[in-house]
């Protein structure tokens, strides 16, 4: 995933097919968004399913041959064609992530039935420390093909692609080994309308699961401009590529020694604690960003050890705290909602083209700052003041 990373690697090639920040603000929406708005129809489905293994395996393959067209549209016609990649661009991300929203639904049911609460932070915390040192070395490919004098626009993306299409046809292979246990099933299936209706009473019973869908929701502030962060650093310092490879091992790096942090933190406390932290830092990140920015690129590049915190610690927290909140047989559905629902994901990155284009950067990463610290507050309250 370190060769089509979404804050470095991926806005990088985007920014090389065209000077759009809201064409990119749109594709990236689609990425985070895609999958969200349909996984309260996929979780209806799949909380009837009692295996979840293969439909995991299926979007595992159809995201890896996405990746296959990415890197042919942007071999062929990058530099002759950029509009028409972008087109196609927009039509295999779409795959790519409606592929990822049920496979993460059926990867986390899978990981909840074979993890219990209490066990869960130090078992995620082990899985992405683990992840991120596969991704370190994805990180150093990336360095080495973006290195001076090596490949240029477009082989080095897409050979890049390819690599990211082989790992996962081979990541693929390890999930069929996996001895997975049928899961709880309701055998008195609701028609989806009738379902989609109950969401509101779902929500108005549970106000535990009512406030950690607003905190999340929230805190997608800090997603909205991550991408940016390297379209700014270009911006500002004017910029070769070849920054794309040492910004990524710097948040690689900070997402391998924070998981040592948030273990630490889940062992102490619990996932909500370290949802907390992620929340605070991710609102101090614009204003350092803006501070380096009117340093240098060498400075800079620290920020992106922060990102790696950020983006750790939100696969660490959110899902151990959803899942600790929640019963067994409610595991599904919840997670459903809970994507479908995480609706600013889906249009934040497109808002924050918008606002960098009227605003500029200044103000859009001061207003992302206000909303992420203001959400923290709501977040340490026992009762979400939105709630009252």
């Amino acid at each position: 995933m370190s060769m089509i990373d979404l804050n470095t690697v991926l806005p990088s090639l985007i920014a090389e097919l065209i000077d759009s920040k809201i064409i990119f603000g749109l594709l990236y929406s689609m990425i985070l968004g895609v999958p969200r708005l349909f996984n309260i129809i996929f979780s209806h489905y799949l909380s009837y399913v009692k295996y979840k293994k293969k439909i995991l395996i299926t979007g595992i393959y159809l995201r890896a041959f996405s990746f296959f067209g990415l890197a042919l549209t942007t071999y062929y016609y990058g530099k002759s064609n950029p509009l028409m990649v972008v087109f196609f661009f927009f039509v295999l991300i779409f795959i790519f992530s409606i592929s990822g929203g049920f496979a993460s639904l059926s990867y986390n049911e899978i990981i909840a039935k074979l993890t219990t609460k209490g066990d869960r932070e130090k078992i995620f915390a082990a899985k992405q420390f683990v992840a991120s040192i596969m991704a370190f070395t994805g990180g150093l490919i990336v360095k080495y093909i973006f290195s001076p004098g090596k490949l240029t626009f477009p082989s080095n993306y897409s050979i890049l692609l390819i690599i990211g299409f082989a790992g996962l046809i081979i990541a693929a292979f390890s999930f069929w080994f996996i001895d997975e246990e049928p899961s709880v099933v309701n055998n008195n299936k609701l028609r989806l309308s009738t379902f989609l209706k109950k969401v509101p009473s779902i929500l108005k019973s549970d106000p535990p699961f009512l406030k950690f869908v607003i905190i999340e929701n929230m805190s997608s502030f800090s997603l909205m401009i991550l991408p940016f962060y390297i379209v700014y650093a270009k911006d500002t310092f004017q910029l070769s590529s070849q920054y794309v490879g040492t910004f990524l091992i710097f948040q690689i790096t900070g997402m391998i020694l924070s998981n040592i942090f948030w273990g630490y933190i889940g062992n102490r406390s619990n996932a909500k604690n370290i949802v907390k932290i992620c929340i605070l830092i991710g609102g101090i990140i614009p204003i350092l960003a803006l501070i380096a920015g009117r340093i240098g690129p060498e400075v800079y590049k620290y920020l992106f050890f922060l990102i790696g915190f950020v983006v750790s610690g939100r696969k660490i927290g959110f899902t151990p705290y959803l899942l600790d909140i929640t019963s067994h047989n409610k595991r599904t559905i919840y997670l459903g909602i809970r994507d479908s629902l995480n609706i600013l994901i889906i249009i934040l990155p497109l808002i924050g083209g918008l606002l960098i284009n009227l605003l500029g950067y200044t103000l859009t990463f001061l207003l992302v700052s206000i909303i992420m610290i203001f959400t923290f507050f709501i977040s340490k309250n026992d009762r979400c003041m939105l709630l009252n």
